[in-house]
């Protein structure tokens, strides 16, 4: 009997990311995106899912959406599809629900979709706990706790179940943000709702931990340590999140916490910067990027942070990589690795392996970046 696999993907999904513009809701946001240079990365993330299932195709069968909403890239891999719903070529969210629809209606033993939060409620306003979900991360925010921690391990999962393995269900929280308070900097989070997904905790991420972090003496050393090894003649990308927003407020500087920065000789110099602006400045002097990782989750690229784009991490080079975190925030992995999940497969391995972590003032720990069975 084939496994009856559902197939949804948003094609602007992270369009946002890349360009700074926070996410890809609005209706004019994904036109904006595009105009200013961002390129779809939604098909690409969910082939590399995809590419994982293609020893199994005679098992399996895919109920999918016209065009690139998922007919694509299946059958550009060679499997089999119905198509259950046809869209025009501009699509939209209400899109996505008559897709989901149709496929509890065609009875698919499990839905596979490719996107941010907005997509996963979307979801979730039509599927509720009716069949197992899981998504493919492609879009800029990814707080819910339905998705992969990257899109092979979406792959590796439906191959378990493909395989008739068994894998436990649990509920997992939809959480979604306000992406124009997002955009001006605050983060305004809502839990909408529960779906149900499979249960392997190696390839399923933890819904994201929020808030700043409270241990202050710690991030005040830990800022402390990063200015003082940091040369004028260099300059530094600030990448998002509390613990490099420690460092700016350290410096006296202004920060954009969900954005990206850059400095040098203690000054801003660029201001949340998009990937383009970015590669470019990357030129001018030697550049060091300063980063973290998210909380309970571990990615330190692929969420929050596209304007680091692959291009942009390669010119820098991993040797100018500075990851800073509170051993506090590492512990709460309980010994995961940090994930880079940057979209470019060759960048993900280049990236794998031991590297420093700052911990506090003149204190790192070596700490493993990738796995190989999610890379």
């Amino acid at each position: 009997m084939q496994f009856k696999l559902g197939l949804i993907i948003n094609p602007v999904a992270g369009l946002g990311g890349s360009v700074a513009l926070k996410g890809s809701d609005g209706d004019d946001t994904a036109e904006q995106a595009l105009a200013l240079g961002a390129e779809p990365k939604a098909n690409l993330r969910t082939r590399q899912a995809l590419e994982l299932l293609v020893p199994y195709a005679e098992e399996l069968k895919i109920y999918t959406v016209n065009g690139d909403m998922g007919e694509h890239c299946a059958k550009e891999l060679g499997f089999e599809t119905q198509l259950v719903f046809t869209t025009g070529v501009k699509t939209s969210p209400q899109d996505t629900e008559a897709a989901a629809k149709a496929m509890l209606a065609q009875g698919v033993d499990m839905i596979l979709f490719a996107g941010g939060d907005g997509t996963a409620r979307n979801i979730c306003a039509v599927v509720a706990d009716n069949v197992p979900v899981l998504g493919v991360p492609a879009g800029c925010k990814i707080h819910s706790g339905v998705y992969a921690i990257t899109p092979k391990a979406a792959g590796r999962v439906v191959e378990m179940l493909v395989k008739g393995e068994l894998v436990t269900l649990a509920d997992a929280n939809v959480m979604d943000i306000d992406e124009a308070a997002f955009r001006q900097g605050t983060v305004k989070a809502k839990r909408y709702g529960e779906m149900q997904v499979p249960s392997e905790l190696r390839y399923v991420q933890s819904v994201k931990n929020g808030g700043k972090e409270t241990d202050e003496l710690v991030l005040a050393d830990l800022a402390a340590y990063v200015i003082s090894e940091m040369d004028e003649d260099e300059q530094y990308i600030m990448g998002s999140g509390s613990t490099v927003a420690a460092i700016m407020e350290e410096l006296g500087l202004d920060n954009t916490l969900l954005g990206v920065d850059l400095i040098k000789d203690h000054a801003l110099i660029g201001q949340d910067m998009t990937a383009a602006q970015l590669y470019d400045s990357a030129g001018i002097c030697p550049t060091k990027l300063v980063i973290t990782l998210i909380g309970g989750q571990g990615h330190i690229f692929g969420r929050g942070n596209q304007q680091l784009s692959p291009a942009l991490i390669r010119k820098v080079g991993r040797e100018n990589i500075i990851i800073v975190a509170t051993k506090t925030k590492l512990q709460a992995l309980n010994g995961r690795p940090l994930i880079a999940d940057t979209g470019d497969q060759s960048l993900d391995n280049e990236l794998r392996g031991y590297i420093r972590v700052i911990t506090g003032y003149n204190d790192y720990v070596m700490y493993a970046v990738g796995h190989p069975d999610l890379n």
